[in-house]
């Protein structure tokens, strides 16, 4: 028995099943899934440009007869969606399992989106665990069932099940062979004339998915109190078992395809029969689909964020146990850029120029808040530097504010770099700033291919960041420390002034990479109570209410010196 997140109870489970192989680009809440694989014995893993990459390096050590697990949150299948839709067409050689970590309530992303709209349409089974034990089985099982169906696989986690803990029971190891590779261009050259043929076989697979899954395993009925049937999956099953432990319950372990007849002769069981489900109407359109006819919640069920047991309760106009309501004056707090962090003063300085800045995908995307407030868009990985090229297209020929573009290291390899590609090839103009922080920081300092650090150690090559630049026809690329708040604001002027395309490199390691602490700053007494270290919005500096004065928490501050430049007064030094 061990204590294991869903995550990694996935990366377990594939394990046993003698996966071979991982790829993987990080994303919350995904992220562990991967790196808890790569520790294991007797496996190759790797991050990934991105989550597209990812699949087709999957899809080639699939048809080369490895089993392969490819990780990624659920933006990521966005990304991976065009290999996706035409590996089930393909199939598969060795089995082929893709984790899809949803995020409900968005805690860690741009959107609220359900990866099993894209099994829906790919046609590729998906299955959803609703605890750790499910996850590591459902994991473990997904190879065999991806080789004897000739199709990847995948499995839908959400944050609770990725990042909670609950007990499994673990075995062992299956040593699992390479299956060989013969040359078959019919199933794998995806050119019209074998597409078709393949269309067909798909078809075919997908009746016999959907016999199968009436009798799955996966899906279990629990009978209690017949006058209300409830039909689940995921999380939400939890919740459900807390807040009505005496309703019947048709649990669903794969939620596409969905078992039709099983359903309807669930649905004629019991009295009244609902759909719970979080932050999408999925699973309801669905079994409504399979002739089932749904009674309606006394409460609706709330359209986005997570359901939770109280919400379950109210939709079936059951009363709530007692309780005592959140107090409604706790103050919040919001996410922050680190003390000392190396993207704090590029936002600083832009918010100075008064710059339109599209933004992207990372911790720099706490720029957006105040007191910064320093981004204006955010939209999706890669997005920074194609919406920069948008704004200065549609601004072009008046006087406008400067456009600068705002992306990560990670993310410029992740799909920065082709946004760059096509700004360039079109004579585009504005300033694009690298915030190169040596690592994927917001998922947990990952390796990516602008820092040479694999998933696994082994040796590698870091890229050339300026050569690379250089390379695609950039005529003026500066590499800056964002550390020296005169260099930042010098060079962002020069470049803005500019009716050419500029791409700053600002370059200087996330402080969360080092754990050696330098001498921290105080506030003196030649405090004027002015408040521009405050508008850095460093957490360790604060304000005292009644005299206005600022004062600088030796515990919080590690002696990055930022505020030192800006007090015009002398009154922040180096104790």
């Amino acid at each position: 028995m061990e204590f294991l997140s869903g995550n990694e109870a996935i990366a377990r489970g594939a394990w046993e099943a003698g996966c071979h192989i991982g790829t993987a680009y990080p994303g919350t809440p995904s992220t562990e899934t991967m790196e808890t694989f790569a520790t294991l014995p007797d496996v190759y893993a790797e991050w990934c440009p991105n989550e597209k990459v990812a699949l087709e390096v999957a899809m080639g050590a699939s048809a080369a007869g490895a089993r392969v697990l490819v990780t990624m949150k659920h933006v990521g299948v966005n990304v991976c969606a065009d290999p996706l839709f035409t590996a089930s067409y393909t199939g598969v050689n060795g089995g082929l399992l893709l984790l899809a970590a949803d995020d409900p309530g968005m805690f860690s992303s741009q959107n609220e989106q359900d990866s099993r709209y894209y099994a829906m349409a790919s046609l590729v089974p998906i299955l959803e665990p609703s605890d750790s034990q499910e996850a590591y089985d459902l994991a473990k099982a997904a190879y065999g069932l991806s080789e004897e169906f000739d199709v990847p696989f995948m499995i839908r986690s959400t944050v609770r099940i990725s990042h909670t803990k609950t007990p499994v029971e673990v075995g062992q190891r299956e040593a699992v062979p390479v299956k060989p590779y013969e040359t078959d261009p019919a199933k794998w050259v995806m050119m019209p004339a074998f597409a078709k043929p393949r269309r067909k076989v798909v078809v075919k697979r997908v009746e016999a998915m959907k016999q199968w899954v009436e009798t799955c395993p996966f899906n279990r009925i629990e009978r209690g109190d017949d006058s209300i049937g409830i039909i689940c999956a995921g999380a939400v099953y939890e919740h459900i078992k807390e807040a009505c432990p005496d309703v019947s319950v048709f649990k669903l372990g794969v939620t596409w395809p969905l078992p039709a007849q099983a359903l309807r002769d669930f649905a004629q069981s019991v009295d009244k029969v609902y759909v719970v489900e979080e932050a999408s109407t999925y699973l309801s359109d669905a079994v409504r689909a399979c002739g089932v006819a749904l009674d309606e919640f006394v409460v609706p069920l709330p359209p986005d964020g997570e359901v939770h047991p109280e919400d379950i309760l109210r939709s079936l106009g059951r009363p709530l146990p007692p309780h005592r309501d959140t107090p409604q004056d706790v103050p919040g707090r919001p996410p922050a850029l680190c003390p000392g962090c190396p993207h704090r003063l590029v936002f600083k300085e832009l918010a100075r120029l008064k710059a339109i800045v599209t933004g992207d995908i990372g911790c720099y995307t706490l720029g957006a808040l105040p007191p910064l407030s320093a981004m204006d868009t955010t939209l999706d990985m890669g997005a920074s530097v194609s919406m920069a090229h948008g704004f200065e297209l549609a601004l072009a020929g008046s006087e406008h504010r400067p456009v600068v573009g705002v992306i990560g290291d990670s993310t410029f390899a992740h799909s920065g770099l082709s946004s760059l590609v096509n700004t360039v090839y079109n004579r585009g103009a504005g300033t694009i700033c690298i915030l190169d922080n040596r690592t994927t920081a917001m998922t947990g300092q990952q390796g990516n291919p602008f820092n040479g650090i694999t998933l696994q150690d082994r040796e590698s090559t870091e890229l050339n960041l300026p050569a690379i630049l250089e390379a695609l026809g950039v005529d003026h690329v500066s590499v800056v420390d964002p550390l020296d708040m005169k260099a930042v604001r010098a060079t962002l002027k020069e470049a803005v002034s500019r009716d050419e395309l500029d791409v700053i490199i600002f370059q200087s390691p996330c402080v969360l990479l080092s754990k050696e602490k330098e001498p921290t700053y105080f506030v003196n007494e030649k405090c004027r109570a002015c408040g521009v270290c405050v508008s850095l919005g460093c957490p360790a500096i604060s304000t005292d209410r009644e005299s206005g004065f600022t004062s600088i928490d030796p515990e919080l501050c590690n002696g990055c010196g930022q505020c030192e430049q800006y007090c015009a007064f002398g009154a922040i030094e180096q104790a």
